[in-house]
């Protein structure tokens, strides 16, 4: 099968299972007990005043024709106007996005060479202490709560060192000029040293938080990949030509072992982004996740199906990446 082919078949499988994703959660938030203008206005608001919102927000229509009036706008790339605000909802998500984003990149960068080189380590020196102590430690770190983990880094650092700040992105008015939304990219790009490290003080904690919890996964992985195959006779052959045995590992070893986990990678990356919502909301990240926290407490039909479309459509997309780059890699994943 062409790459080209390969990757149509991907991008059409993904719109089902976007548009299931959409579909329960549409239902989930319309059968729920509560009233999103109750939520809004207030037990005590008088029945008028409820009523007539309800109906200027089409609450009053049956449920399929709410449904499909929703279908249409986000054909028409419409997520809504947020009951709560009135603002369009892909404004609002979009003016969080580069913070989450930001969040996930640093974590995932922290997990994946943390992971990697724990794993390809402990494949090394398998059933050592070395292999024990970092198979103890994957299983430990990923068994962790997020939570747990990011308060009790808020204690250390934060509160009895004094060294890290435990909230926020960025202190006040130190925020750089708005070019991409990614503090570190906007501080380079406007020559902001200050806001540079003090954005990146802020993500210290969180970034670190999420990258040593998915570290745990990466280093399982890549540890039993790499078993795998160092097993091959190809790895024998290396050795017996006296080749430098970094090399067999580090060159020979890794690149065919990486494969599955660089799949396993981007999928985790696609997660860390919508499974930030712990850490966004322990560290107070004015990230998307957050936003969503938020907006469920306010029963915000359009704020919260936004929220999960967008996501959804992220997952979609880096899974459709990640098998195109596997499958330019190794051309048998085509089959």
């Amino acid at each position: 099968m062409k790459l080209r082919d390969y990757v149509l078949i991907r991008v059409l499988l993904s719109i089902p299972m976007i548009l299931i994703l959409l579909s329960v959660v549409f239902l989930i938030l319309r059968v729920i007990p509560g009233d999103p203008v109750v939520a809004i206005l207030g037990p005590k608001a008088p029945p008028e005043q409820v009523e007539e919102l309800r109906e200027k927000l089409g609450l009053n229509d049956p449920i399929y024709v709410q449904y499909f009036k929703y279908l249409g706008g986000l054909i028409r790339g419409n997520l809504g106007e947020s009951i709560l605000t009135g603002r369009s909802v892909s404004e609002e998500i979009l003016e969080r996005f580069p913070a989450t984003l930001e969040l996930s990149i640093v974590s995932m960068t922290i997990a994946s060479l943390l992971g990697v080189f724990l794993g390809v380590e402990s494949s090394r020196r398998r059933n050592s202490p070395v292999d024990v102590s970092i198979r103890v430690y994957s299983l430990a770190i990923y068994s962790i709560p997020i939570f747990w983990l990011g308060l009790m880094f808020q204690l250390i650092f934060g509160k009895y060192l004094g060294v890290l700040p435990i909230s926020g992105r960025i202190s006040p008015l130190m925020e750089p000029e708005r070019i991409t939304g990614l503090y570190l990219v906007d501080s380079i790009l406007e020559l902001n040293l200050r806001a540079f490290l003090d954005s990146l003080e802020h993500l210290i904690l969180p970034s670190l938080t999420l990258g040593l919890v998915l570290s745990g996964v990466v280093v399982r992985m890549t540890r039993a990949n790499m078993l795998e195959v160092l097993e091959k006779d190809f790895i024998l052959a290396s050795r017996a030509r006296g080749v430098v045995e970094r090399r067999v590992i580090y060159k020979d070893a890794l690149k065919n072992a990486l494969i599955p986990v660089i799949t396993m990678m981007g999928l985790q990356f696609a997660l860390l982004m919508g499974g930030a919502v712990l850490t966004e909301t322990t560290f107070s990240w004015p990230g998307i996740g957050s936003y969503l926290i938020m907006r469920i407490g306010y029963r915000d039909f359009s704020a919260v199906q936004g929220a999960i479309v967008f996501y959804a459509i992220l997952v979609a997309s880096i899974s459709v990446l990640v098998d195109i780059i596997c499958a330019y890699i190794d051309p048998r994943v085509r089959y």
